[in-house]
């Protein structure tokens, strides 16, 4: 379905990239001056919803500029129009709920950056999309890169392919420390294990935790270790022209304080293997500055998405949906 929307207009962005001949971010703007008040936008997006979402599926990322959104109850009236299920967030960032589907993003402090990953890719039933909405645009930094996802499984194909092979087989493990208590302050991943799990009862967070496809280990400082295994390195997904997509957390994980990865049977990952990983992801992102008023759509399925650090004011506010 190419583009033929007579509803908005293709803008461009700096960093915009075409990748296999498709545009990302697609930039979708008012048609007319006069167009851009948050009504416009929301009759717009009533009468082209299947397009509008299949738009998401062929692009993977699409970033609505230009148009009259204010606030949080603005942004949840964009999201109201698609009817899409929105999913319990199961995490260790710090987030807030703000309104109805909308969330804070990651809390974290804005110093830090927030490695690539596929939002809860390791949980049983991660979203399909996410939404985010830029609130307060930050004065310098603060970018929010996506990768294509394929593009890191072809690239480390051509490069390591019986590694990939390898760890494909074998599969990852992976071990998380989720806090005893809440430490939005000093850690991007500052959530509490009560937080994280949504309850104070050990039995029932362990009750969650299993039905997410993960086992606890409680620590003597009141901490606890969560370990995922065996979980894939790439997937293939429907609609998505049959893309291997490098739906993993290897990189983000791999010899961090509070977490790890290996391979299944306990092999260590090969450490210039995930090196190099690192900066294919590095060489393959997208990116650009938040407008005040910026809609961004990703395909879940598709890309790995970050946080650049940022100076402060930066307000983005989440909606993750089925």
């Amino acid at each position: 379905m190419e583009f033929s929307s007579k509803a908005f207009k293709e803008g461009k962005c700096q960093g915009q990239k075409v990748v296999h001949g498709e545009i990302m971010p697609l930039v979708l703007q008012p048609p007319e001056p006069n167009k851009g008040d948050l009504e416009s936008l929301l009759l717009a997006l009533k009468e082209n919803k299947d397009w509008f979402e299949q738009m998401i599926i062929n692009n993977s990322a699409v970033l609505l500029r230009g148009y009259n959104v204010e606030k949080a109850e603005d942004f949840n009236e964009i999201l109201e129009i698609f009817g899409w299920e929105e999913i319990h967030y199961v995490g260790p960032a710090p987030r807030t709920h703000v309104y109805k589907r909308v969330l804070t993003a990651n809390e974290g402090p804005l110093s830090e950056f927030i490695y690539f990953h596929h939002e809860m890719v390791l949980i049983k039933e991660c979203p399909k999309k996410v939404v985010f909405f830029c609130e307060i645009p930050p004065p310098e930094g603060g970018e929010t890169p996506f990768v294509p996802s394929f593009r890191v499984t072809e690239r480390m194909l051509e490069e390591f392919p019986e590694a990939v092979e390898k760890i494909e087989e074998k599969g990852l493990k992976y071990t998380f420390t989720t806090l005893s208590k809440n430490d939005t302050a000093s850690s991007m991943r500052g959530r509490g294990w009560e937080d994280t799990f949504g309850t104070s009862d050990c039995a029932e967070a362990e009750r969650r935790a299993n039905a997410a496809g993960m086992d606890l280990e409680w620590l003597p400082n009141g901490a606890v270790q969560a370990t995922l295994s065996p979980r894939p390195l790439t997937k293939v997904f429907d609609g998505r022209k049959g893309r291997r997509m490098w739906f993993n957390l290897a990189v983000g994980t791999h010899g961090k304080e509070h977490s790890s990865a290996m391979m299944a049977d306990g092999t260590e990952l090969p450490e210039h293997v995930v090196k190099r990983c690192e900066e294919i992801i590095e060489e393959e992102s997208i990116q650009f500055k938040w407008e005040k008023g910026d809609v961004l759509f990703f395909d879940n399925m598709a890309l790995l998405h970050g946080r650049r650090p940022s100076l402060p004011p930066r307000r983005i506010l989440v909606a993750i949906t089925k």
